[in-house]
């Protein structure tokens, strides 16, 4: 498979984070596009139309959940696959996310980062 047009986006206002996820990716060949605060992800979701987001729920300016609401109401964005990456664990914001259209739910402190690039690619595969 030609990953080197898989473009991923990263919303996460974590910068050291960001970081280590474009290295990892970049490595594999993705092309990564990143955002700090959910205002900035969702233009660049609208405009660039990247084939897989990494959401956090927690950002700056727009939640994530309203992000995640704001992407399926729009037909340009409704299919893009979202993986939810976040640090709430609680049952009812796991509800809420995949009731608001996430295609998985990760929480960070479970996960590996390889764990996270190979969920990525799985998902980027299917869809």
């Amino acid at each position: 498979m030609d990953t080197t047009k898989k473009r991923i986006l990263f919303i996460e206002d974590e910068e050291a984070l960001r970081n280590t996820f474009r290295e990892a990716f970049e490595h594999d060949g993705y092309a990564i596009l990143d955002a700090a605060d959910g205002e900035d992800g969702l233009r660049i979701a609208q405009k660039e139309l990247p084939n897989l987001i990494l959401l956090d729920l927690i950002l700056p300016k727009k939640s994530g959940f309203d992000v995640l609401k704001e992407l399926r109401s729009n037909p340009a964005t409704r299919s893009i696959p979202v993986i939810v990456l976040t640090n709430l664990e609680g049952s009812e914001d796991i509800e809420q996310a995949l009731a608001h259209g996430a295609t998985t739910y990760l929480v960070k402190a479970n996960y590996s980062l390889d764990d996270i690039v190979a969920k990525a690619k799985s998902v980027l595969e299917h869809h």
